[in-house]
């Protein structure tokens, strides 16, 4: 800003009555907030962590859930118990197989059924021998029948009902005492173990629980030493870290009652993320303001004033990149995936009330505690300390001197971070795969696999018209990859063949030959629908883990290719109606693009190369994309915003030098702050959060040390009024000339780069 300092505005009376106003409208402002903050804690309470509701309603996998509703239940999940001895199973085995078995049956009436699969295949007497036989009367051929193939392991299978209030949360207490019983009832050499479906939804739930409070309590502790390291105040970092922790609970509050009351689909994995992006974003607004702040009050006696002419200057670039957000999230809304589409609104409505937040409650903060809270580096009206020295002044001097070799080189330095997107494996993981840690539901899975068909637990689900069961059940065994089932004692009937007939449907199970978690399970899913679509009127559909988590992969390959687009188009029309431009706004988005792609690549060298995992979530991309795209493209408005001011009063080469020095110190700031947040999730088990963290963090800090500071400004000096094009700036490039081709922009020479910083803002 190049005026002189102000006096006082506005009359004593009339400030009299501002204060009554500010006080009463914060007061106002936080006990609504407030409001919604006290709903946070209920947040837990609504979440879907389901892996079928996350599924788009159209999916095959998911309309055979629907269909099979009255004879095998979506809310029933089994949990499978091996007790393993290497020298081979004894009588004494077999007996506290059975105590465990019973005592399994009464332990918790969500329990609908403990069976021992093999032993359905004995006679009457042989099960009546089994019920109530002494240990020396249980026979080496009884044994033989009822353990695996190598003699080592038996093996239980219980199912449970999942209770629709509590939902996945009551999962570790019910694993917790199926483990305390079977390892009671092991011992001496025996072994128990507890894994299948159900073992891995408690680890998950494990895994989630609390997340909101770790996450939260990870990410301000980033906050608050960013803050301290940013305003070297023992005072100031208070109030936007109160400004942040209000948002995040309010967030939280708004997403409870649109998950209650308009079916909005939240889950862990949404409500975790949802927490790091509200603090990140809301303490970046909070940044961005506080420093514009401070800058005018050295321009204005009062405080009133010099916050009126802060939030006039910068609410407008603050307002502009929060609604970029919140329309690239909102923009997920069109996706398949009910997960994927749900996380759109919930981060969108976070984002909406840190905007509120930091655009209300903050200045009202600031305004009503004074200078004070600045000190030590308290600013004075009258000072004339210049904004555009210091670090980022320097840099853009350095860029100026040769800003085409800067960007050629920088781009092509991307350019080569890009190709190590080639490393990137991405596709539905497998359950080993999804932890960063060693779980007790993958021990087990691994122990039940190694005696046991793997595919056991997680059977392929099938629903037809009851009068093409024969045909169906024919399909079904001619199918590779699936187990057959042993005929049964009604030849023809579709019992025989394994099915249960309700009204005109039929519903069929069966074993997967491998793991349900693979791909040769998920080309076996693929197999068993030709072959079950092929028959004419039978309307037979195939669902199951297996399947479901083959729709999972197929729809969010669709989301990929049709958000990815969309996110593109609507960024590149918020930033040509915001900087009245068609040029900058291609190159803004090209350069937000090649960050991604950059920080994809360096992210997947370093996930297989470092960390040695063994891919990526099939969403993974696209929630990488909408992340650093979204926030990306906020540090570009940050900057573009004030090189454009700058560049109505002095031209677009000097206006970029101005613009990078005066913004360049709080940008950079707020990279950190989002970077340190988003690398808080890191703190969770879970892969998919771990690297969406990493990438994030990564992507946010290519995009505010190298990206904007050195390939924004380079391109800017090099392309010059060009920028603005076809706007009015373009033509003229400043307030003191027209430009044209007999009057070119300014050049940026030695004079002008070593003026540029003396410049004030």
């Amino acid at each position: 800003m190049s005026s002189s300092p102000h006096a006082p505005l506005a009359p004593q009376q009339s400030r009299r009555g501002t204060w009554v106003a500010i006080v009463a409208a914060l007061v106002l402002a936080v006990m609504v907030l407030g409001t919604f903050a006290s709903m946070a804690s209920k947040l837990g309470g609504v979440q879907d962590n389901d892996i079928a509701s996350w599924l788009p309603g159209d999916a095959e996998s998911t309309e055979v859930i629907e269909r099979a509703s009255e004879l095998a239940s979506d809310d029933e999940s089994p949990a499978i118990i091996a007790f393993v001895r290497d020298s081979g199973i004894t009588a004494a085995d077999v007996v506290a197989a059975r105590d465990a078995l019973l005592e399994l049956q009464e332990f918790d009436p969500n329990v609908v059924s403990v069976i021992s699969p093999a032993a359905l295949g004995l006679d009457p007497a042989e099960q009546q021998t089994l019920a109530t036989a002494a240990e020396s009367q249980i026979t080496d051929d009884l044994i033989g029948k009822l353990t695996s193939e190598d003699g080592a392991a038996l093996q239980l299978i219980v199912t449970y009902a999942i209770d629709d209030t509590a939902g996945f949360e009551e999962l570790p207490d019910a694993i917790d005492e199926m483990r305390e019983i079977v390892e009671s009832s092991a011992g001496d050499g025996l072994e128990g173990y507890v894994g299948g479906p159900l073992a891995f939804g408690a680890d998950q739930a494990t895994a989630f629980a609390g997340i909101d409070g770790i996450l939260l309590l990870a990410a301000l502790g980033v906050v608050v030493v960013m803050l301290l390291l940013t305003y070297r105040s023992p005072f100031l970092w208070l109030i936007p870290l109160f400004c942040g922790v209000l948002s995040v609970g309010a967030a939280e509050g708004v997403v409870y009652l649109l998950a209650r009351y308009a079916d909005l689909t939240v889950n862990g994995q949404s409500a975790g993320i949802l927490a790091v992006l509200v603090l990140g974003a809301g303490i970046d607004y909070a940044l961005l303001l506080v420093a514009r702040y401070r800058e005018e009050l050295r321009n204005f006696e009062h405080r009133i004033d010099a916050m009126s002419h802060a939030l006039r200057r910068a609410a407008p670039a603050i307002v502009a990149s929060g609604l970029t957000v919140v329309i690239g999230l909102l923009c997920l809304s069109f996706a398949q995936m009910n997960s994927t589409a749900g996380l759109g609104p919930v981060t969108a409505a976070g984002i909406v009330v840190a905007l509120l937040v930091m655009l209300i409650v903050l200045p009202l903060l600031l305004v009503l505690f004074g200078r004070w809270v600045f000190w030590p580096f308290v600013p004075r009206f009258g000072d004339t300390k210049a904004e555009g020295s210091g670090l980022w002044g320097r840099v853009g001097t350095t860029v100026a001197k040769r800003p085409r070799t800067v960007w050629v080189t920088t781009t092509a330095l991307l350019g080569l971070a890009c190709v190590g997107m080639t490393q990137l494996n991405s596709g539905v993981l497998a359950n080993a795969d999804t932890f960063t840690t060693e779980q007790p539901s993958i021990v087990a899975d691994e122990v039940i696999a190694e005696h046991f068909p793997a595919g056991e637990g997680s059977p392929l689900q099938v629903v037809a018209n009851a009068d093409d069961a024969g045909a169906v059940a024919a399909a079904l065994d001619g199918t590779d990859g699936l187990r057959p089932v042993p005929d049964a004692t009604a030849p023809g009937s579709p019992e025989s063949q394994g099915g249960l007939v309700s009204g005109d449907i039929v519903y069929f199970e069966r074993t997967l030959a491998s793991a349900s978690d693979t791909e040769d399970a998920y080309e076996t899913v693929e197999r068993a629908r030709d072959a079950v679509h092929a028959i004419d009127g039978a309307d037979a559909q195939v669902g199951g883990f297996s399947a479901i988590s083959l729709d999972i992969r197929e729809a969010s390959s669709a989301d990929n290719q049709l958000i990815i687009p969309l996110i593109l188009l609507v960024v590149l029309l918020v930033l040509g109606v915001l900087l009245r431009s068609i040029m900058a706004p291609l190159i803004l988005l090209g350069t937000v693009v090649l960050s991604f792609g950059a920080a994809l690549g360096i992210s997947a060298v370093v996930f297989r190369q470092v960390f040695d995992f063994a891919g990526t979530d099939t969403s993974f991309p696209l929630f990488a994309f909408v992340f650093l795209v979204a926030l990306g493209i906020d540090y570009n408005i940050f900057l573009m915003t004030r090189v454009r001011e700058e560049s109505i009063k002095i031209g677009t080469r000097r206006g970029a030098l101005i613009g990078l020095a005066a913004t360049g110190g709080v940008i950079t700031s707020a990279g950190l702050v989002l970077a340190g947040t988003f690398s808080a999730l890191a703190t969770l088990p879970i892969v998919f959060l771990a690297q969406l963290g990493f990438v994030v963090a990564l992507g946010v800090l290519l995009d505010t040390i190298i990206v904007r500071s050195v390939l924004v400004t380079a391109l800017t000096l090099d392309v010059g009024r060009w920028m603005w094009w076809p706007s009015h700036l373009w033509r003229t490039d400043g307030s003191h000339h027209v430009a044209g081709p007999g009057h070119p922009a300014d050049p940026v020479d030695s004079e002008h780069a070593e003026a540029a910083p003396e410049h004030r803002a």
